[in-house]
């Protein structure tokens, strides 16, 4: 069922987006294709598809490069060196290169429609703000992955799109213009999807609240992951197995679930799947028909795996496999998929963000705001917490997390550690071991090593340099590069 529905939808995001970024989305608003091209709403809607297309592209290679840099995560081959904290040698600094050049394309075709869709002359000022909006969502997303992996970018909207050389603006310009993005996007997005797939109104809140969380207004984050708890829309899918959550969160045939916030959507067909799963498998636990190059893995005798309770069924999403590094040696089955077309086409999607994140950045934030755990903020962990053992989330059990109103540390501290077990390989721990000001602890503690100043940012790449004359290599480079 999924794939019936969602190959039309895809066929749009891939068909049409490869029409316009070859063609009709030439950045030259004076020419008589982009003219004609932005009238209708039909128009306007497809050149939104184009810019999922180079996000869906990297997704699953930047979730993966980011969970080798974390606590629990390591990468094998030329990957290992993510893991080892370093900083990034030249081949690794010109993958990241390609990751940067694929989140700018989204950007530019995003300023595209954001500069020529008011211009249509036959389509309505709703229509114009909803796609607006949604180019204005996936650019707002595209620049949080940017600011938070290289630091300050450049920042090429639809008022300097023409103009090659542009300096790199700060840290918190590039938030500034991520918030006013999502505050439009918040304004103008439905509440429920159009389209599987596409942003909603809750999408533009949890992802603002998010980008509080990591500039410290937490008041903000509270609020708007408040918004998207009361709105009754969004629940945990309930579990009771290791394959419940395999199949019924991240399974290849669900089209979506009651979880469901944003998601990059993928099909079993040819250049429409999700490779995510060939990165992670190993031909060894036939949980993918093409086997796998487990090229990212874990390992059962760091910390983070040792002390995990047993009876958490999300640590049963590893399966021991010694393919020469070790007995200790684990490989990730938390993306399932019997049918794929080819290696790097599964049907799993990946989230962006799901509900269980929205209850933990309420928890973090109702903590910090109140100085200390509440009830509301404990609850909410707690809620995260019962259905990682198969329990009813929404009651209280044997297994909740208690803490007094005095253990903020504490109450945070869980927290953090409730995300390092429901998001991996979701591409959450690396940044939030930063934005906690928590990576070298963590870091030291599960894996034994420091972490160079380089690592903490991927460099600004040569090709940027380049051909943006605005960048100086000497003073505009990230530390260590």
């Amino acid at each position: 069922m999924k794939h019936t529905i969602l190959n039309h939808i895809l066929l749009g995001f891939c068909v049409l987006a490869m029409v316009s970024c070859e063609g009709l989305l030439e950045e030259n608003p004076k020419s008589v294709a982009v003219e004609n091209f932005y009238n209708t709403p039909e128009d306007v809607e497809s050149a939104v598809n184009a810019i999922y297309t180079p996000l869906r592209s990297i997704r699953a290679e930047q979730i993966v490069i980011l969970d080798a840099h974390s606590d629990w995560g390591y990468g094998r081959g030329s990957r290992a060196q993510y893991n080892d904290f370093a900083g990034l040698n030249t081949s690794n600094a010109n993958a990241a290169g390609a990751r940067w050049d694929s989140f700018y394309k989204a950007i530019r075709n995003a300023n595209l429609v954001i500069a020529n869709a008011p211009n249509g002359d036959a389509i309505s000022q709703e229509e114009v703000d909803f796609y607006v909006a949604e180019a204005r969502f996936l650019r707002a997303l595209t620049y949080f992955d940017l600011v938070r992996n290289w630091g300050g970018v450049p920042l090429r909207t639809e008022e300097n799109m023409q103009q090659g050389d542009l300096p790199r603006s700060t840290v918190d310009e590039v938030y500034a213009l991520i918030v006013e993005d999502l505050r439009f996007a918040e304004q103008y997005l439905d509440e429920s999807p159009r389209q599987v797939g596409r942003p909603t109104v809750y999408a533009a809140k949890t992802l603002l609240a998010d980008v509080y969380l990591n500039l410290g207004d937490y008041e903000m984050a509270l609020q708007k992951s408040g918004e998207v708890i009361r709105s009754g829309n969004f629940s945990l899918v309930p579990v009771t197995s290791v394959k419940d959550i395999q199949t019924n969160i991240f399974g290849a045939d669900l089209l979506t679930s009651t979880e469901e916030i944003f998601y990059f959507k993928y099909s079993r067909d040819t250049d429409q799947g999700n490779f995510i799963l060939w990165i992670l498998n190993h031909p060894d636990t036939g949980h993918f028909n093409f086997g796998g190059a487990y090229a990212h893995y874990g390992d059962a005798a760091n910390p983070f795996y040792t002390e995990w309770d047993d009876a958490d069924l999300r640590k049963g999403l590893w399966d021991q496999v010694d393919f020469g590094l070790g007995t200790t040696t684990l490989v990730s089955s938390k993306y399932v998929e019997p049918a794929a077309v080819s290696r790097n086409d599964g049907g799993n999607d990946l989230p962006v963000y799901r509900y269980a994140e929205v209850l933990l950045i309420f928890a973090e934030a109702e903590a910090r705001v109140s100085g200390g755990p509440t009830s509301a903020a404990i609850d909410a962990l707690n809620q995260v917490h019962r259905r990682a053992y198969g329990l009813d989330s929404g009651m209280e059990s044997e297994v909740d997390l208690k803490f007094s109103s005095g253990e903020s540390a504490r109450f945070l501290e869980a927290v953090l550690q409730e995300r390092g077990y429901e998001f991996q390989f979701e591409g959450k721990r690396w940044l939030d071991l930063k934005r906690t000001g928590k990576a070298q602890e963590m870091i030291m503690k599960n894996k034994g090593l420091a972490i160079a100043e380089a690592h903490y940012l991927w460099p600004i790449p040569i090709s940027e340099i380049n051909f943006n004359g605005a960048i100086n290599p000497e003073t505009d480079q990230n530390p260590g590069y």
